[in-house]
């Protein structure tokens, strides 16, 4: 599943959670601390390829009339061109793999700034911090239909995309994660 910027303080708690609850190491530091190291990693992970996306949307644009007049799906080219500009800037594009990465990057920065001791393998701490991402990217579309069905069984009808919409759904979204313990 794609992150979106919204879920990453989210997924940053479940991954300090999860840090702070193992018995495979020792903290060192607070859960904010742990939490914010995730947060600017998932972070800047999900910008580099929101610019990668915007790079094949640019060269799409610049190319309509061709694209138009071979009767080309638009849709099929934005990821033929993404994956090339993924593939020169060396990002991955499949989840599991970034998955891998991202969990990696968290584990050594917290290890470099102190914020954790373990006498485990980094693999074991490294695969602690995947499954949480995993965890919460599989236990969202659970949560959003839950969500979608609240709203739907609001007395006051509320349209999908309005700011209303919106901030009511983030607010039964985050009550949902506090009652599946993700804060």
């Amino acid at each position: 599943m794609k992150l979106k910027l919204t879920h990453i303080p989210h997924v940053a708690n479940k991954i300090a959670l999860d840090i702070a609850n193992s018995d495979l190491l020792e903290l060192k530091t607070t859960l904010e601390n742990i939490a914010n190291v995730a947060k600017e990693i998932l972070e800047n992970d999900l910008k580099k390829e929101l610019e990668i996306d915007q790079k094949a949307k640019n060269l799409l644009e610049e190319n309509l009339d061709e694209i138009e007049f071979m009767r080309a799906d638009e849709r099929q080219l934005f990821w033929m061109i993404k994956r090339q500009i993924a593939e020169e800037q060396n990002f991955l594009l499949s989840w599991e793999d970034r998955y891998n990465e991202i969990s990696h990057k968290i584990l050594d920065e917290i290890s470099l700034e102190g914020f954790i001791i373990f006498n485990v393998s980094e693999n074991l701490i490294k695969n602690l911090i995947f499954k949480s991402i995993e965890t919460y990217s599989k236990l969202y579309e659970e949560i959003q239909e839950e969500v979608i069905e609240k709203i739907k069984n609001y007395k006051r009808r509320l349209l999908v995309g309005t700011d209303e919409y919106e901030l009511v759904f983030e607010k039964l979204y985050e009550e949902e994660l506090k009652r599946k313990g993700f804060l």
